[in-house]
């Protein structure tokens, strides 16, 4: 079986409501969605979410480095999902220059790789999850269920109770709470939160690059009250190197995302001993495969590691996210498929949305086990163009 057609959109979807935290607010979401032909017309498709404060990636420079890159030339015939499985691993884009974390072409290659999955696997009759069977088979550990975590972005007063009882009525066991919004009391929001959500309930931040060097401690130490797990990305990446001195002064966990987009952020981390976990999203490292790299890099070093996802993912994100939640070990936390919750066309003909409680069960194959909406698909493209066929 070989690759003879790829095609790449842009798609552009409202989000139900706007997304706001301390580097960005939201209210629609540009992603790129990739097509695969096989010669024997199986179809396949991927998608990556360009995000330039993460990556630096636009979705003209996603379109730009698909183009110019030698992909026709990669695509060798596979007579088996095992030769599919390595084919995507190898996968590479063309250089981009001044790239020296090689991460600027990620949301790419995830849709890229994604696509060459999705088709081999549907025409193979394998489930994405065989791909960490075989290429992380020490990672691997299947189950029929997985459990998201809730959050709550920038609700405060009034609109923080709210929120906070709903994560306690829909039964969430982990809550993450987005904070360093530009006057927004957080120890405030985090008094209120822990008081509705319970004590039982794992309630972690997420700063989003917001602190300073000079503020970031004091910061941390005035949440630490609340019981927080974990504090996500609390500086911007070009301070990272601060937070060796940072973890010593605070005692709750540090978890690298923004600064954490592939193997080389990750070896930095290690090295400079900036972080205690890492946030691990597909479209931001560059595709299942490295994803599945990075967990076990990360494991290797005794570090821990979440599945995080991207505001705005489709059907097709959250369906590779299933997989991957339902076939990796020791995942801390768990984010993603919100879909109905977030975006006003998911993209897929089944609802992937989490059920009560955060809990969802594990797809069935082939490929990513979701089906697009053809029609959605009409209604939400902005362009759309031919890399190979």
């Amino acid at each position: 079986m070989k690759v003879v057609e790829l095609t790449a959109w842009q798609i552009r979807i409202p989000l139900r409501k706007p997304i706001r935290h301390a580097s960005h607010t939201r209210t629609e979401t540009d992603n790129l969605l990739v097509r695969c032909v096989l010669d024997d017309k199986t179809v396949g498709y991927g998608e990556g979410v360009p995000r330039e404060y993460v990556t630096g990636e636009t979705i003209d420079t996603a379109f730009d480095l698909l183009r110019r890159s030698d992909l026709a030339g990669q695509l060798e015939p596979c007579r088996d999902f095992v030769q599919a499985a390595a084919l995507a691993e190898r996968l590479r884009l063309a250089p981009v220059a001044g790239d020296d974390r090689d991460c600027q072409g990620n949301a790419a290659r995830c849709a890229l790789e994604l696509a060459v999955l999705d088709a081999y696997g549907r025409r193979f009759g394998e489930p994405l999850t065989t791909v960490t069977r075989l290429l992380a088979a020490d990672l691997h550990q299947p189950r029929p269920w997985v459990r998201y975590s809730g959050a709550i972005t920038s609700a405060r007063g009034f609109k923080a109770r709210l929120a906070a009882w709903r994560m306690r009525v829909y039964c969430f066991h982990q809550v993450k709470v987005k904070v360093g919004i530009a006057g927004y009391d957080d120890p405030a929001r985090l008094k209120i939160i822990r008081g509705r959500v319970g004590r039982k309930t794992d309630l972690r931040v997420d700063a989003n690059e917001a602190w300073t060097p000079a503020d970031v401690v004091a910061r941390i130490r005035e949440l630490e009250p609340f019981g927080i797990t974990s504090v996500e990305q609390p500086l911007p990446h070009a301070d990272v190197n601060v937070l060796p001195d940072v973890r010593k002064q605070v005692q709750v966990p540090i978890m690298l995302d923004e600064s954490l987009c592939g193997l080389v952020d990750a070896e930095r981390a290690v090295a400079r001993g900036t972080c205690d976990l890492f946030n691990l999203r597909l479209s931001k490292c560059g595709g299942f495969t490295r994803a599945l790299r990075l967990a076990q890099f990360a494991r290797r070093h005794g570090l821990g590691y979440q599945l995080g996802c991207q505001i705005g993912e489709t059907a097709v994100l959250s369906a590779a996210g299933r997989h991957f939640a339902s076939s990796v070990a020791d995942i801390r936390y768990l984010e993603g498929s919100y879909d109905r919750h977030l975006v006003r066309e998911a993209l897929g003909t089944s609802d992937l949305t989490f059920r009560w409680g955060g809990w969802a069960p594990a797809l069935a194959g082939p490929g990513l086990g979701v089906t697009l909406d053809l029609q959605a698909l009409e209604r939400v493209q902005c362009r759309k163009e031919t890399l190979l066929g």
